[in-house]
Parts: structure tokens; C-alpha cells; sequence
């Protein structure tokens, strides 16, 4: 037990697992049906398709699930209920990158790079302002969330600032996902 108290690096070795059982439960039938069944919760389902929305192990589940609730509840609605699970889904990749995973990160760079080369151009003043922009599209957008709230995680954003704009950007994009679905359905 003391090796692991040691260990240096246990918010990475977690990711790592992390990674590793969502690509063995992906396998599993029986566990991707028991995630399609979420459809039938209502506003409980769209606030879990939220979180699901925003991993890339899990966004086509989570759309699905979305867009079985399209079925039975407004876009507005699951816009703002998914938007509010997507914002949960990303803080808390949002506060494992700044707090944690950043730190040994950073210890690991360090180590490749002494002169620092990289950090020196992401903070100039042409790159400096760019990470969180491009963070926001990828939020924006209907892929995955995880390089988008970790360009946001190294920036110096403020968490408040951060689950605002999350809530809105994933609320708009669910919402646009969702209704597309309605007007494009056959």
C-alpha cells in the first residue's frame, strides 16, 4: 500500500483505467441496452444523456438516448435538462485536468522539455486567448467535450466562468442536435 501512496502519477493511472473499462463495458450488449433504457426516464434520462453526451466513449449513446427523448419531450427541454447533465459531465473533467491530471502532466513535460518551448508560445499574446475560444467551439460542437474543457482546464479560466459557458454552449448544441433530428426525421 505504500508503493501507491508513493506513486507519482495516480490521477493519470486512474484516466488510464478509466479508458480501459468504458472500452470493455462498450462490448457488452447488455450494458449498452441498459443505457438505451434511460430514453424512457423522462427528464432524469436527459440529464444522464447530458453526461453521457460529453465523453467520447460514450456521445453515441448518449445521442441516441437524446434523440429517443425527442420523441416524447420539446427540444427546449431537452436542450436545457441535457445542457445541465453535460455541464456535470464536464466539470468534472474540467476540475480532474485542472487540478489533478495537470499537475503530472506538467511534471512529465517538464521533464521532455527543460526549456519550456511550448508554454512559452501557448502564452503569448497571439496564443494566450485561443485556448479558450477553441475550447468553446469544441463544447459547441456535437463532438466529444474532452479536448475542449482541457484546452479550458490549462487556461486560467475561472470555474464559474467555465460551467457558464458550459451550460450555455452544450445547452445550445443539444438543443440544434435535437431539433435537427425532428425536422430531418422521415
Amino acid at each position: 500500500m505504500s508503493y501507491w501512496q508513493s506513486w507519482k502519477y495516480k490521477n493519470l493511472t486512474f484516466f488510464i483505467i478509466s479508458i480501459v473499462i468504458a472500452i470493455i463495458l462498450s462490448r457488452y450488449e447488455s450494458f449498452h441496452s441498459l443505457l438505451l433504457n434511460l430514453g424512457s426516464l423522462g427528464y432524469l434520462g436527459a440529464f444522464i444523456a447530458g453526461i453521457l453526451f460529453v465523453s467520447t466513449f460514450t456521445v453515441s449513446t448518449g445521442a441516441v438516448i437524446l434523440l429517443i427523448l425527442a420523441e416524447t419531450l420539446s427540444s427546449i427541454e431537452i436542450g436545457l435538462i441535457a445542457g445541465l447533465g453535460a455541464v456535470a459531465g464536464d466539470f468534472i473533467i474540467f476540475r480532474f485536468i485542472k487540478d489533478n491530471l495537470a499537475q503530472e502532466l506538467e511534471s512529465i513535460y517538464n521533464h521532455i522539455d527543460g526549456n519550456h518551448h511550448l508554454t512559452k508560445v501557448l502564452h503569448s499574446k497571439y496564443f494566450s486567448w485561443t485556448l479558450p475560444v477553441v475550447g468553446a467551439i469544441i463544447i459547441a460542437s456535437p463532438f466529444p467535450d474532452e479536448i475542449g474543457v482541457s484546452l479550458m482546464g490549462i487556461s486560467k479560466m475561472r470555474t464559474y466562468q467555465f460551467l457558464l459557458i458550459s451550460f450555455v454552449l452544450n445547452a445550445i448544441g443539444i438543443f440544434l442536435v435535437v431539433t435537427a433530428s425532428t425536422v430531418i426525421k422521415p
